[in-house]
């Protein structure tokens, strides 16, 4: 009998032992799993801060087209401050207006718009890939004859641009970078996304 105590003590530790075995195990994955969820939820945000950028670029990009020059509102020097350094502004300016094609500045290194959103510091890079006749128009069809509705007053030119935007989150270090080619028409037109 003395054995049997001996051999029922040694079971209920085996137990005690597998429960707290699979009870650190629960712990740990739902902390895996916490960890998880919060990067998902970080990496959702940056991309959605990064297509702010985006959008503020093709807006920025429209403006300077129809205006000739970047808009003062866009300068961080602005109240409220807007999202291009004042630094980078001229070269900006050149990049949009067609003076200067594909520059080598770059989103991480001298960005031409900066702002920092929820903790993330949201940079971006215009550049002026291209221009070409506008599909279809009347350039195209007849280039050499100034009709109506043809030649480049009529705004039958595309102008190609590659937005580059980046997020980066302070906290966690997490980088989010989404980079679009758009087509503008010098006649005042929308951008449009290209695929």
């Amino acid at each position: 009998m003395r054995n049997q105590h001996g051999v029922a003590l040694l079971a209920v530790l085996l137990v005690m032992v597998l429960v707290v075995v699979m009870a650190l195990g629960a712990v740990t994955i739902s902390g895996w799993g916490n960890r998880l969820a919060a990067y998902s939820r970080t990496t959702e945000t940056g991309s959605q801060a990064a297509e702010a950028c985006i959008s503020t670029g093709v807006k920025l990009i429209q403006d300077t087209i129809d205006q000739g020059v970047v808009p003062v509102s866009y300068l961080d020097t602005a109240v409220p401050a807007g999202p291009v350094p004042g630094a980078t502004a001229a070269t900006l300016q050149q990049e949009i207006i067609g003076q200067f094609d594909n520059a080598p500045d770059a989103a991480v290194v001298n960005p031409n718009t900066r702002v920092v959103l929820n903790g993330f510091t949201v940079s971006g890079d215009i550049d002026r890939l291209y221009a070409r006749p506008k599909a279809g128009s009347a350039m195209q069809f007849a280039g050499g004859y100034e009709g109506v509705a043809g030649g480049a007053a009529a705004g039958g030119v595309d102008i190609y641009y590659r937005i580059d935007c980046t997020a980066q989150h302070a906290a966690t270090a997490t980088l989010t970078r989404i980079t679009a080619v758009y087509a503008c028409t010098l006649a005042g037109d929308t951008c449009q996304r290209q695929p």
